[in-house]
Parts: structure tokens; sequence; C-alpha cells
């Protein structure tokens, strides 16, 4: 074990003598001083891991020390004892930024714990969950085996996310491999889940089926919209549950969670078909049929998310809203600059709707350039970058300043995305489109035990561009390439963020809603 030194300033400091003689046992090394400047000098002289500082001393008071060691040396952790309970000086103390104090009389074992806290706190609690994680493994591997319905799956998805999160920040790797195997071992059961259960979902009077897209804005969001205060519903494009987990505590002084649930994208995960149906209430082959004129199909050139807004007051009409709503979307980082100027809109409407593409540029960004690649070469790193945008974000200013004016907060996505690594290879016409998640269009050649197939698009309702074509969606971490310039391909697209396909990731995905303190 590495030698502990500590700095130990008290004007009595040798009335601590038992104390210093117990740590020292203990095999900590102790240097007393018994005045402020004598502690700011060692400090400038000498490296300690942690500083006792007492908080009533002659001379330099406790604080003043406090604040001379943490402007020159703001990483090292101080200890405040002191005598005194008052609110103001602990204000103070805190504001100065001590990392724990002790009230006098103080006993060997207190010294003990709050050293152990302060210094050994991260090793404590990556060995209490690494241990933890040991002993749950066999049950997560129990879970992913006995899945067999949507809450189920919700669940898995959840305990994953948990232990991701949980071992984030681990140093032993073995760990995040192995969960990483448990992960890949869900994915592959979550495909076969809804191979064999998801056009079920469909059929008239379908039970067991899950809350879906289209379903989100009548039972979920138009709730909370008849009610007297004011709403904003901030749809972030590809947003993930496990970014949602790692942002939630960054909302939690400004807002509380009132709902945070998961539901299920409709495949394809896309833009086009699951945020279509998010804001016009209907499945893919129903908006084609009912609005003809909303709906773009694959081989358009035209964008396919350019009607979000007419889809969406027709839906609230449908339901018997016909207030004034404010729409808005975010596509760049240029027009999210402004986001500021939209707070008098937001404000003065009743129900608003913010649509952010910033996560998805950035998934976008990470295949296309190489530096973005590299910040976010893993998917703990993938959720540190999305944090780090989002904490020097206009928006997260935006959302501050909505919870001082008590404007509540609906949060949701269209879909989520997956790292890609296996390509497997399919052939078409030059019409196939382009995502590397599913391929939609006749003459597909693809081998059937590698994808999950649609021949009749109907029974999943999405549209149908001819009478021959047929819909394959990727599963786990696989991906479609063409047999031309397969190489290339495979190398250009291996190890990026995609969507479009079947996974916990892209599938399920969080609603969360949010009121204003």
């Amino acid at each position: 074990m590495k030698e502990i030194k500590i700095l130990w300033a008290d004007d009595e400091i040798e009335l601590l003598k038992p104390h210093i003689l117990f740590l020292e046992a203990k095999g900590y090394s102790v240097f007393p001083v018994n005045n402020g400047n004598d502690a700011i000098a060692e400090v400038s002289k000498q490296k300690f891991d942690i500083v006792f500082l007492d908080e009533q001393m002659p001379g330099l008071s406790g604080i003043e020390v406090l604040e001379a060691i943490k402007a020159s040396h703001p990483e090292l952790p101080v200890i405040m004892i002191t005598k005194s309970e008052e609110e103001n000086i602990m204000d103070k103390a805190i504001g100065s930024r001590i990392n724990d104090y002790l009230i006098k009389p103080i006993n060997p074992n207190q010294i003990l714990l709050a050293l152990k806290k302060n210094l050994n706190q991260s090793e404590l609690l990556t060995q209490n969950t690494t241990m933890k994680y040991q002993r749950e493994f066999s049950q997560l591997g129990m879970e992913i085996a006995n899945a067999n319905s949507c809450n189920d799956w919700i669940e898995v998805y959840r305990h994953i996310v948990y232990w991701e999160m949980q071992l984030a920040n681990s140093k032993d790797h073995s760990l995040n491999e192995l969960l990483l195997m448990q992960k890949n071992d869900a994915n592959v059961n979550f495909a076969k889940f809804i191979k064999k259960n998801y056009t079920d979902w469909f059929l008239p009077n379908a039970n067991n089926k899950p809350m879906l897209s289209p379903n989100i804005i009548r039972e979920k969001v138009f709730p909370e919209i008849q009610k007297d205060s004011k709403t904003l519903l901030l749809v972030l494009d590809n947003l993930r549950y496990d970014h949602w987990v790692a942002l939630r505590p960054l909302l939690s002084e400004y807002f509380s969670v009132e709902d945070d649930s998961l539901y299920f994208s409709i495949l394809p995960t896309t833009t086009q078909y699951a945020r279509n149906a998010l804001f016009s209430g209907l499945m893919p082959a129903d908006l084609e049929k009912l609005y003809p004129d909303l709906w773009v199909d694959d081989e358009d050139d035209e964008s396919k998310n350019l009607h979000e807004e007419e889809m969406l007051v027709t839906q609230l009409k449908r339901l018997g809203y016909s207030e004034r709503i404010y729409f808005d979307k975010i596509t760049n980082i240029n027009t999210g600059k402004n986001l500021n100027d939209r707070l008098a809109h937001i404000s003065q409407s009743h129900f608003s709707v913010l649509v952010h593409n910033f996560i998805d540029i950035l998934s976008h960004a990470r295949t296309e350039m190489n530096m973005i690649k590299e910040l976010a070469n893993d998917e703990a790193a993938y959720r540190s970058l999305t944090v780090s945008w989002f904490t020097h974000s206009p928006l997260f200013e935006m959302l501050q300043e909505l919870s001082r004016r008590k404007v509540n907060i609906l949060i949701t996505t269209d879909h989520g995305s997956v790292n890609i690594q296996n390509p497997i290879k399919v052939l078409g016409d030059r019409n196939v489109n382009t995502n590397l998640r599913y391929k939609q269009g006749k003459a597909l050649q693809y081998n059937k035990k590698e994808v999950f197939e649609i021949t009749r698009p109907i029974d999943a309702r999405l549209p149908q561009s001819h009478l021959s074509s047929a819909y394959i969606f990727a599963t786990n971490q696989d991906f479609f390439a063409y047999p031309n310039n397969y190489n290339y391909y495979v190398k250009y697209y291996k190890d990026t963020f995609q969507h479009g396909g079947i996974s916990l990731e892209e599938m399920i995905i969080p609603f969360v809603s949010l009121k204003a303190i």
C-alpha cells in the first residue's frame, strides 16, 4: 500500500498526539503543524494526500487557510475540524470547496472513516460495484434467457444500462467485456423475440403489444397538455436510453422526474418512419393512405421529415385539441445558437414542440470524421461526449430558464442507435434505399437466416412501393454491405453508430416527463 501523507494543522496539536499515533500505527504518515501559515508553507514545499484543518486557530483562520490551499492546490482534499456547527461557518467552508468536516471532540474511528471516504471512495465503490455485478451476473443471464414479453425486455435493457453506467469507470476491463458479451447475447435473443412477435402487434385485438411510436402523443403527451401548466415536448433525435440516464442528473436541480418510462420504436428505426409515426399517430402505411401528400417514399429525393408539424397538428385535431402550437426544429449548430431567442415563443405557448438533431448529427459526424471517432471511441466515450455537449449547450441554458418560468418538459426521441460491427451481403437494384440497417425494395437478394424479413409489408403496416417490394432488417450489430467495393465499404462503416434495424439500443427508447421545480 502506498504511504498516505497527512498534513494536520491545529493550534492544539500536542493534545492530538494519541490520534496521530493511532494513524501512524495504521500506516499513515502525519506531519503536524500548529498554525495556518506553517500549513500553507508546507503544502507549497511537499506533496500531501490530504489535510486535516482546524477551523479556529490564532492568526489565519481555518477558512483563510482553506482558501489559500485550494487556490494553489485545488485537487488536494481538505477535511475541516471544528467545534462549531454554525450554519454560516459551514456555508463558507463548503463555498471554499471543503471535502468533508468533523465536529470536535473527534475519535480515532471518525478520523479513519473520513480518510477512507475521501481517499479510497472511488476504489471502494469500484470494488463494491465489481462484487455486486459478479453476484448478479447469473441473475442477469437468467433474465435474458427467460424474457418473453415486451415488459421483460424493457426490464432487461434497464438492467444492462444500469450496469453499463456502474462499470463505466471500472479499471477491470474484463468486467466490461463480460457485460458486453451479455448485452450481445441479449440482443440476439431480443431479435428472436421481435421476429416472432412484431407483426402480431398489428393484428386486430392484438394482446401483449407494447407502447409504440404512434401511441405516444395520444397516450403520453395529450393528457399532459390538457393540464393548466405550459408544456414543451422536446424530441431529441437519436436519444438512447443510456444517454438519457447520463443526462438526468444535470436536470435534477431544475425538474422533478414525474415519468421515466420506455417504449418501442416501430420498424424501421429511422426518422422517416419512426418520427413520422410519432407525430402523425399513424403507422406508415396508414399515413401514406390517409395523407398521401404528407408521405415521402424511400425512393424520393425529397427530405423525409418536412411535414412533421402538419402531421402533429392533424393528430391533435383528431384528439380534439385545436389550440395553436409553437413548433420548431434545430437541424444544425448555427440554428441551435438562437435557441434562447425562442424562449418567448415557448413561454407564451400552452404547448410547444422542439425537435433537436444534435445527437443524431454527432452520430453521423463520428462516421465521417476521424477526430470525432477518436473522441467517442466506445460506448462510454460516446455518452460522455453527449453529456459534454449538453452541459455547454444553449439547449441546457434554455431548459434552466424554462424551469424558472414553470414550463414542464416532456422528452422523447424517434429511435436510438447501435454500434455496428458485422457486415452481411445484400444485393438489390439501384432503387434500393441506402440505409445500412434496413433495406426496402424489389428483387432483394440476401441470406434469410441473417435478417428479419417482411415480405408482406402490410403485415407491419408499412408502405409497399411495388408489388414485389419487401423489407429486411439487420439485427444485433450487423449491417448491410454490397459485394461491389465490399472491403472499402466495410472498412468505412464498421464501428460506427447506425440505426434502422433491430436492437435494444435502437428500439427501446425513453419517454420522460419533467415538472419544473
